[in-house]
């Protein structure tokens, strides 16, 4: 259920990249949408869902880790990760979706193994220890993206006159000029990215090709790597503390609830506020410079996790369970859905509706979109017991075929 609840969500923000412009996800700006029902949709998800879902999604995977790694050899495991990596490449260039997540997971999980056996309290720290190198990173760049512009100037004179200049203003300027070229991006940037959605696939293919290796090998190494694998140690502890199975006591879990979402939405409000006070200054933009990230995004993920946890234990949501726990059976398959869908709906080869909705809309097609995805996955674990790309996965890591039909 957790898991359904993880992919369902994460569509929320993956429909920016699909059907806006990828600088959309950034600044409501970029799509106008800083009024009425559109800068809702964008102040909501913002606070609510930007940087959750991803965190609760790599919390589970990491629990899956711990789960596939008992009484299974590291051959399986590897081959799996490796298989992983395949699917990511898959949506990622065949499927045109530049946002891939699965990529980074599988390289993430490459390294996981060794610590499957760890105890929750050494477990914890190692994702604090990644937390505090991300805290690092994103206060690095807020610091050099706010100052003042006559701290960097003096570098920039002294360039011109070869007069020496300091190397922490030079490596200020650097950062701030890194980050204003991605937020900020050239008339070259804009073209390829409109012809990664609107162009003949093979240009298409191409313009984003372009794109995919430009992000992970720009953000890959500093932020999305450690961003997943720190999500991934503290869902092992949590599993390992018997968190994800509903086994600790209800009080557990309402504290958790009442923390995580004080803490969690308390810092995002407070975040968007600044980005609204400072004319969406670029210091403040999530997940590139903004230091308290992670302490919001985390946070309000461990809250949804524990209300979600609580209400299945007192056995408030049955129903609900019923028609997202499927959806989390079949959470690859949907990923994948997601992309071949959005492929149909905004490229041009399906109806081109790429940059033609606003933002409230976009929401439209995802309801659609889970209405679709939640009948399927129900329809479709009737009559089997994997979803499809689940089922090809299975069989390539462990070298034959599983049973395919439910009651075979």
């Amino acid at each position: 259920m957790l898991r359904g609840v993880a992919l369902l969500g994460i569509l929320l923000l993956n429909i920016l990249a699909f059907g806006l412009p990828g600088e959309a996800y950034f600044s409501p700006a970029v799509d106008g949408a800083l009024s009425g029902v559109n800068f809702a949709a964008f102040a909501t998800v913002e606070v609510c869902f930007e940087g959750v879902m991803r965190a609760l999604f790599s919390m589970l995977f990491g629990a899956g880790v711990v789960m596939l790694a008992e009484g299974r050899g590291a051959g399986p495991y590897y081959r799996r990760q490796v298989l992983l990596l395949g699917f990511g490449l898959l949506n990622a260039f065949a499927l045109l979706f530049s946002g891939d997540i699965l990529v980074t997971y599988a390289l993430a999980g490459l390294v996981l193994y060794p610590l499957r056996s760890w105890p929750p309290r050494r477990l914890l720290i190692a994702a604090g220890l990644v937390f505090v190198w991300l805290g690092i990173v994103y206060g690095s760049l807020f610091a050099a993206v706010g100052s003042p512009p006559d701290n960097v100037v003096p570098t920039t004179a002294a360039a011109g006159t070869g007069a020496p200049s300091s190397p922490d203003r030079h490596a200020a300027l650097t950062l701030r000029q890194e980050v204003e070229r991605y937020l900020e991006p050239s008339r070259e940037d804009l073209e390829r990215d409109a012809r990664a959605h609107t162009a003949p696939y093979p240009i298409a293919f191409a313009a984003n090709a372009e794109n995919v290796v430009e992000t992970w090998t720009g953000a890959m190494p500093w932020t999305m790597f450690w961003d997943a694998l720190g999500c991934m140690l503290l869902g092992m502890a949590l599993y390992r503390a018997g968190w994800l199975q509903a086994k600790r006591p209800d009080r557990d879990y309402a504290v958790l609830v009442a923390c995580g979402l004080v803490v969690g939405l308390g810092v995002n409000g407070t975040e968007l506020a600044m980005r609204l006070a400072t004319d969406l200054g670029m210091q403040w933009t999530p997940a590139i410079t903004t230091p308290t990230y992670d302490i919001g995004r985390v946070a309000t993920a461990l809250g949804y996790l524990a209300l979600v946890m609580l209400a299945c234990r007192r056995g408030l949501v049955p129903r609900l369970r019923r028609v997202l726990a499927p959806v989390g059976r079949m959470a690859l398959t949907n990923y994948l859905m997601q992309s071949t869908i959005c492929l149909i709906v905004f490229h041009g080869l399906g109806f081109g509706l790429w940059n033609r909705l606003d933002r409230a809309e976009l929401y439209l097609v995802v309801t659609a979109i889970w209405a679709f995805q939640i009948a399927f996955s129900r329809w479709w674990l009737r009559r089997h017991r994997f979803g499809p790309a689940e089922w090809l996965w299975r069989a390539l890591t462990y070298g034959r075929l599983p049973v395919w039909r439910s009651g075979a």
